[in-house]
């Protein structure tokens, strides 16, 4: 009777085997394989997520996504506010300098050199590392491949009457908090003098106006991480990555920087590009192949008087706000002054722009 019954089990046992495909076929690995696969692989409901957006930093990326803009910006392809413009891939934002393609190319040399001035025509200072900053009372003086950390109101400034400076392949900052404008740190390079000045290939962060002047060569350069700060009187100095005042006799031109202004409008942001007549009309001034970011807008163009601005091919990003600006990517344009351009201008998203009337 035992027999018969292990017989009988035995016979059962086989027939599941058959009856259920048996084995470790092709069908018992696959089985086995969807045990494994992610939750959204095995959900035909799941779909892939998106990426938080990312925080305002100042390295231009391929694809920029920008936080959620704020109420007031403005409408897409215009600088007057309205609907927000938004971007979420921006390929045009490639090739624009960064950290990787701007200040010294060279091992540095520390300099604890305080404010010193500069005195002698033709002086080239290379390599340096300084822990101060430079007033030139020169010509034709060359900073290049060295590093500026200042606590005074300049990284690097030129006298009225002199000429011919150049700045390339450095690093300009500044000690956030221990600058001499209660706490604060106003230009990065100013131009004071009588000629046209070159800035190129410069890394550039935490001034509030970072490169102010009415004349000079601005190019290749990455200006970025301004840093607010309330002035001796109290208020928040307006904060800029280039800057004119108006009334230059020379020429402005300002091409292929990368020039990006995170700061919050109520704390004193101003512009990426600030053209403003506060001395004078604005003229004469080239604006071409930037990528310009932040600000209440991120192009000040200056006003009704201004003439002979060329603004062209500029990419407007929107990774602080929805329109490049708080407000829009530009205003005070001045459509029908003599010899003002405007062309190829748009946002991240190749949206072109196209600006109001200045009023």
């Amino acid at each position: 009777m035992t027999r018969l019954r292990c017989l009988l089990a035995v016979l059962a046992l086989a027939l599941a085997t058959a009856c259920s495909g048996g084995g470790t076929g092709p069908a018992q690995a696959d089985r086995s394989h969807a045990g494994h696969l992610s939750p959204a692989a095995r959900s035909p409901e799941a779909k892939p997520t998106t990426q938080a957006p990312r925080s305002p930093k100042a390295t231009p990326t391929p694809a920029d996504r920008s936080p959620a803009p704020s109420a007031g910006t403005a409408t897409p392809g215009t600088g007057t506010p309205g609907t927000p413009h938004a971007t979420t891939v921006a390929p045009q934002q490639a090739g624009f300098p960064d950290a990787r393609t701007t200040g010294p190319r060279i091992r540095l040399t520390p300099h604890s050199t305080g404010a010193m001035s500069v005195t002698r025509d033709g002086t080239v200072i290379k390599g340096w590392d300084i822990t101060g900053s430079l007033d030139i009372y020169a010509n034709d003086v060359t900073v290049v491949d060295s590093r500026i950390t200042s606590t005074n109101w300049w990284g690097i400034n030129l006298r009225p009457g002199h000429t011919g400076l150049r700045v390339l392949h450095t690093t300009i900052t500044a000690v956030p908090g221990k600058g001499p404008d209660n706490g604060g740190v106003d230009y990065a390079v100013s131009n004071m003098g009588n000629s046209s000045i070159e800035v190129g290939w410069s890394d550039i962060s935490v001034f509030g106006n970072a490169l102010s002047m009415g004349q000079g060569y601005l190019h290749d350069n990455y200006v970025h991480d301004l840093v607010p700060f309330r002035n001796a009187g109290g208020e928040w100095q307006h904060t800029d990555a280039v800057i004119s005042g108006g009334g230059n006799q020379g020429e402005l031109i300002v091409r292929h920087n990368t020039l990006l202004n995170p700061v919050p409008v109520d704390r004193g942001a101003s512009a990426a590009v600030g053209l403003f007549a506060d001395t004078g009309p604005v003229s004469h001034a080239v604006i071409d192949g930037n990528l310009l970011a932040g600000g209440a807008y991120a192009l000040y163009g200056g006003g009704e008087g201004a003439t002979g601005i060329t603004v062209t091919n500029n990419v407007f990003s929107t990774r602080y706000h929805g329109n490049s600006g708080v407000y829009g990517a530009v205003t005070a344009w001045n459509a029908g002054g003599s010899g003002n351009v405007w062309r190829g201008n748009r946002f991240s998203d190749g949206t072109p722009i196209t600006p109001e009337p200045a009023g």
